[in-house]
């Protein structure tokens, strides 16, 4: 950036088209012209900010410091004078207004019984873009909506007259204490349900003793996420794998001296699935009339959403050969997230790592790929025959995510031979609609659930949840009657055709 130039708002405000370009973020002014086509979220929503102060529609749905990587340093301007700055007027549309008046009309959160009343209230009072971005999943929703319903085809098979005067569900991940069997999983974009983002999450993560995985593709900066930790608070990382294996490199050495303790590797996501919620959104935020004039000129894939807007960086070529690099560059452990199958789970042990996450992305990539825990079931089996390995096991440790609503899910995996379970959507929309209280509540009732199952189960620690409590010989068969879960039901929100555009009437 200029070194202490100060550029006025004025001079900013007459650059406020295509041809010249110029936006303000935090206070800094950005001559962002050569950048319009080549912005993975379309050039308009960049224009519609040309000459003015872009901070508040930047901040949800960037990293914040997105625009200092990719923009080269030429085009920082330099600050500018606070007090010349052109306002951007905004307008509370009839929608946002009763969006508005939702959020006063919540119920207290003494009424917010389960995780699924979260859900609930967040669908009513999140913004529409917001809420399709996190309740998005691939294709048909077939894998997000079995993520859940596999864990009704899994029964318990309880123990009598044990005496579970007192339960104690802690435990260990990774050799770190944790009062629960779970982690915050990492989820992108935290900002777009609250103002404070991830931070909900970490607050209420050294409150209840848990640990957060932090997301690379977080709204709040990786460091900010840290000093917001308490002293000895353990933290995981989320990686999405840079092509610049040098920016990789850095951000995991720089990761680490920061005290994070272990390092997940997304594995799952050479490409984007389709998110077809999220998708429509994004056209729904453009004049369809500009997408279509505009289609040969302007060469930006429109058609992702908010996610393929953060996304672009990501290596499709991560192979295993690179394995023995992510080795050398950290001794954090290091687990392999999105795994699928056996094979992987077996390729990942002999290769020396910590362990692996069976997930399918919430549903978010392939659709029709199973749910983590029946995917846990074989690779229990398989490791178990072929390199005589038993779960849970403290030198290769599995996790499952996706699908879970409540203790009991947690317990089923943990009864499998998970060591933890990782819990994502949930505490996005118990922030989204309560901010940091709404995820201690979520956090409490969790607590109150594992005390309860674990006394019903007849098991006084997460050592005697065993293979032994549970019936799981229908969860292979995916067509297996199951009692339908209403609450899960009534929250999801079914797939929408296009439509016809609305004609009005000219009389």
């Amino acid at each position: 950036m200029a070194q202490g130039k100060v550029v006025s708002g004025k001079e900013v405000a007459q650059h406020n088209s295509r041809e010249s370009c110029w936006i303000i973020v935090h206070g800094k002014v950005y001559d962002v012209t050569d950048f319009l086509d080549d912005h993975p979220g379309g050039s308009k929503i960049i224009l519609k900010y040309a000459g003015k102060d872009a901070t508040a529609e930047y901040d949800p749905i960037h990293p914040p410091d997105a625009i200092e990587t990719h923009l080269p340093k030429e085009k920082h301007l330099g600050a500018v004078d606070p007090d010349t700055v052109l306002k951007v007027e905004v307008k509370v549309t009839d929608q946002e207004k009763a969006r508005l008046e939702r959020m006063a009309n919540r119920p207290p959160l003494s009424e917010i019984l389960n995780l699924h009343d979260f859900e609930a209230i967040a669908r009513e009072v999140m913004p529409e873009k917001a809420w399709a971005y996190y309740s998005s999943a691939a294709e048909d929703e077939i894998t997000n909506r079995e993520n859940h319903s596999a864990y009704h085809r899994i029964w318990w098979r309880p123990r009598i007259l044990r005496d579970v005067t007192n339960v104690d569900f802690a435990t260990k991940i990774l050799g770190y204490d944790t009062k629960l069997p779970l982690y915050i999983s990492a989820t992108a974009l935290g900002k777009l349900g609250h103002p404070d983002g991830e931070l909900n999450l970490t607050r209420a993560a050294a409150k209840h003793g848990i640990i957060q995985m932090i997301p690379t593709l977080a709204s709040c900066s990786f460091d900010e996420i840290v000093d917001n930790a308490k002293p000895g608070q353990v933290q995981f990382l989320q990686l999405y794998v840079n092509k610049e294996r040098e920016i990789t490199k850095k951000f995991v050495q720089h990761a680490e001296k920061r005290g994070i303790k272990a390092l997940f590797i997304t594995v799952d996501a050479p490409q984007l699935g389709r998110r077809e919620k999220d998708m429509r959104q994004k056209f729904d935020a453009e004049d369809p009339a500009e997408v279509t004039e505009n289609k040969q000129q302007d060469k930006v894939d429109r058609s992702q959403g908010a996610a393929r807007a953060i996304s672009s960086f990501i290596d499709p070529g991560l192979d295993w050969k690179d394995i023995p690099w992510f080795q050398s560059i950290t001794k954090m452990p290091l687990i392999l997230k999105g795994v699928q199958c056996w094979e992987d789970a077996l390729q990942a042990y002999d290769a020396g790592l910590a362990g692996v996450v069976l997930s399918n992305h919430g549903g978010r990539q392939l659709d029709f790929s199973r749910s983590g825990v029946e995917v846990l079931t074989e690779v229990t089996r398989e490791l178990g025959k072929q390199r005589g390995l038993k779960f849970p096991n403290e030198k290769f440790q599995l996790f499952v995510d996706g699908g879970v609503r409540r203790a009991n899910d947690v317990l089923k995996a943990v009864a499998l031979g998970a060591t933890a379970v990782g819990v994502g959507r949930p505490f996005l929309y118990a922030f989204s609609s309560y901010g940091f209280e709404g995820v201690d509540h979520a956090l409490d009732i969790l607590e109150d659930e594992f005390e309860m199952n674990m006394r019903l189960l007849g098991a006084r620690n997460l050592k005697e949840i065993i293979p032994a409590m549970v019936d799981a010989s229908s969860l292979h068969s995916h067509v297996v009657a199951v009692p339908g879960d209403r609450l899960y039901d009534s929250n999801y929100e079914g797939m929408q055709h296009a439509r016809l555009r609305e004609v009005k009437s000219k009389i």
